[in-house]
């Protein structure tokens, strides 16, 4: 990648007897896509508008060509391009029309913003000469975007092009990470403008060369004292490890002192399965009897107790100690012991070198014995239901399948309610950035897109995509666009015929539920195979090893359509409020 971001050149004629030279030109689609290919981009997610056909032009003709994927709905163009941001950790782009391209999108986007993707979106606009008459899909987007991404504005003229797009990608790509959008007037991006390279401070080049934000050194020695003198502490790793490379900080830190650890979001794999100190599945006991919690790269929200941990069994309120990688991060609303901002890598190793500096040496093996003891035993209680033989199929069966079948490389996609909130609890991956779910904003309907996403940034990789029948019925027919593009991934459907995660709730609260039921059993593998793809209804759970291994084997989007009991609810401690 060069450290000056140029746009690409169109042929010219350089023979000119005298004179200087004129510089070459292009229209705005090629100082766009320029732009992005500069900072890593190599795939443009989008469906067919005329608003933005200067960005095909941009991808068709770049040296090399852009790929540009297109899809069925302008929602899974954006949770495609999230994705990417999410695995890949460069910023992912999703090219939109105008009006209604860019509000089909805005879901997809504030997913982005919630989960800490860096995303960019690039939408249509109507003609600026015509702006007020009433053109086609005249929409002011930008009022729109603002309150759920890091920066939304129109490029107002072809020659700004080129800065304000590497701008979006700087500020999508540094910590905290999240989406931006431009929107660009139909007859600026048709327009030309000569070609120059940016300056050097705002180059790609430069951005990647970001110099990392170094935490508070002192903040940093605080946090080892607590951890010292903490007798039973727990380290809860999410989703931002991942997102700033600290994946190996986070394992040195979690080795070399052996501090039992807790996962959570794309945290997960950043301790492998099974690794003694991963203590996930005594996740209660840990979080609700722990003297000292630190939380490291994601928020403390509802899927965190809002921050407030121990209490139970007796034990104290426990001392906490938010970690972010930028400062607007760190809890305003928790109770914190201490805390500190940055990259968190350094983060990470200040902290390990803050408590081997201490005089007292912290002895947590009894701690941690007590909680592999409480993993031993949520193993125990969990092989009952991962073979259960019960007719309807229990999901979790699904599981007890699925689970000795995925590869230490496997890419796992959530898009569900209570189906897939098994899946986080028997799930556990071997390798960091392995599993992507939509994060706390709770979108259903991402799965499709992540799914493409994966394909592409892992072609080698499984992917696995785990569909409630309610997510399904909101994305399937994007099956197509993996269809069309040769984008062999295995989704597995818990089909229940409800709304699970609203029915049981209702049911406790009136007695009764409505809005809630789905057609009973729907076969949704013959959608799938209308599609151009392959799949199987199952409703015998020992039927569901050898359907996923022909899924496995087809070569080609597949999806086994589990029959299961809508009475086998997920055993949820909250319901996010």
């Amino acid at each position: 990648m060069s450290d000056v971001t140029q746009v690409p050149t169109s042929p010219a004629d350089d023979s000119v007897e005298d004179g200087p030279v004129a510089p070459a030109e292009a229209h705005g689609g090629e100082h766009a896509v320029a732009v992005a290919a500069a900072h890593g981009v190599d795939t443009m997610f989008t469906l067919s508008g005329a608003h933005v056909f200067p960005m095909y032009d941009g991808a068709v003709h770049a040296d090399p060509p852009m790929r540009i994927l297109d899809v069925r709905h302008e929602q899974t163009a954006v949770f495609a391009a999230e994705a990417v941001g999410k695995l890949t950790r460069v910023p992912g782009l999703a090219v939109l029309t105008a009006g209604p391209g860019v509000t089909n999108g805005v879901s997809a986007i504030t997913q982005a913003q919630f989960s800490g993707s860096p995303l960019v979106v690039v939408g249509g606009r109507a003609p600026a000469n015509r702006w007020g008459m009433g053109s086609l899909q005249e929409l002011d987007h930008p009022p729109l975007l603002a309150p759920v991404t890091k920066l939304a504005r129109t490029v107002q003229t072809v020659a700004a092009i080129p800065e304000s797009v590497d701008e979006a990608f700087r500020v999508a790509a540094a910590p905290h990470r999240g989406p931006t959008f431009l929107d660009v007037p139909m007859d600026e991006l048709f327009n030309k403008s000569a070609i120059h390279p940016l300056s050097d401070a705002g180059s790609a080049g430069a951005a990647l060369r970001r110099t990392p934000v170094q935490p508070d050194p002192e903040a940093l020695t605080e946090i080892g004292a607590l951890l010292a003198e903490a007798r039973r502490p727990v380290l809860v790793l999410g989703t931002d490890v991942w997102a700033d490379g600290a994946e190996e900080a986070a394992l040195r830190l979690v080795e070399t002192l052996g501090l039992p650890a807790v996962t959570n979001g794309m945290g997960r794999g950043v301790v492998p399965g099974g690794h003694p100190l991963l203590v996930t599945k005594a996740r209660g006991a840990a979080l609700g009897t722990s003297d000292l919690v630190v939380v490291v790269g994601t928020p403390l929200d509802f899927r965190l107790g809002y921050g407030v941990f121990g209490g139970k069994e007796g034990a104290p309120a426990a001392k906490v100690v938010h970690v972010a990688d930028s400062p607007a991060q760190v809890s305003r609303h928790a109770d914190l012991a201490a805390s500190a901002a940055g990259d968190l890598t350094l983060a990470l190793d200040g902290i390990r070198s803050g408590v081997e500096q201490q005089l007292r040496k912290p002895d947590w093996a009894a701690w941690v014995e007590e909680l592999q003891a409480g993993v031993r035993a949520a193993v125990e209680r969990d092989a009952a239901l991962l073979s259960a033989e019960a007719d309807p199929i229990h999901p979790a069966r699904i599981y007890g399948e699925l689970v000795p079948r995925l590869a230490e490389d496997s890419v796992v996609i959530g898009d569900g309610g209570d189906f897939v909130s098994f899946a986080g609890k028997y799930v556990e991956p071997q390798r960091p950035g392995g599993w992507l779910d939509p994060g706390p904003y709770g979108c259903l309907g991402a799965g499709l897109g992540s799914a493409i996403a994966a394909r592409i940034a892992r072609p080698s990789a499984q992917v696995v995509l785990l569909l409630g029948d309610g997510a399904a019925g909101m994305s399937l027919m994007d099956v197509d666009s993996l269809v069309r593009h040769d984008l062999p991934v295995v989704m597995v459907c818990g089909n229940n015929s409800a709304w699970g995660l609203e029915k049981q709730p209702m049911q406790m609260l009136y007695g009764y539920d409505v809005a809630a039921d789905l057609a009973p059993q729907t076969r949704y593998d013959d959608v799938v195979k209308a599609l151009g793809g392959g799949g199987e209804t199952v409703t015998d759970p020992k039927q569901i090893g050898a359907a996923l291994d022909r899924a496995f084997d087809s070569g080609k989007p597949y999806l086994v359509n589990v029959i299961t009991d809508v009475d086998a609810a997920y055993p949820r401690n909250t319901f996010g409020v």
